[in-house]
């Protein structure tokens, strides 16, 4: 869903949503990678678990994030009706330093994982 104006309660809310830089380093991660899980967040962000679910529970509330269950991980992306004013807003800080690093350390995660996975089953002892 697409919005073509907003609401000054729903605008209230993104910009209170984004008034702490913890949760615009998330929404930031998110953005860039599609959804993440909350170990992911933490490791990446380096916050403790409390941190990640407090921040990642007011991003929900505020009606920017959602979430979807498989097993036991749950992964946590922007909602559809909130990426056009996210995407918006992050045009004039997206390179921001502090927002760069958080992605860069992102992708050596995902090429850690990468790696870990193919020498997994490549391993010639695998049954």
């Amino acid at each position: 869903m697409r919005l073509k104006n907003i609401s000054l309660s729903y605008g209230m809310r993104v910009f209170k949503a984004l008034s702490e830089e913890p949760r615009v380093r998330i929404i930031h991660l998110l953005i860039q990678n599609k959804e993440l899980s909350i170990s992911d967040l933490e490791h990446i962000l380096d916050f403790t678990q409390t941190k990640t679910s407090r921040h990642i529970t007011y991003l929900k509330n505020s009606g920017l994030v959602g979430s979807r269950r498989v097993d036991q991980w749950t992964f946590y992306y922007i909602l559809d009706e909130a990426i056009e004013i996210i995407n918006q807003i992050f045009k004039f800080i997206q390179k921001d330093i502090n927002l760069k690093r958080d992605q860069e350390i992102f992708e050596i995660l995902q090429s850690n994982r990468e790696l870990a996975r193919n020498k997994i089953e490549n391993n010639p002892y695998r049954k």
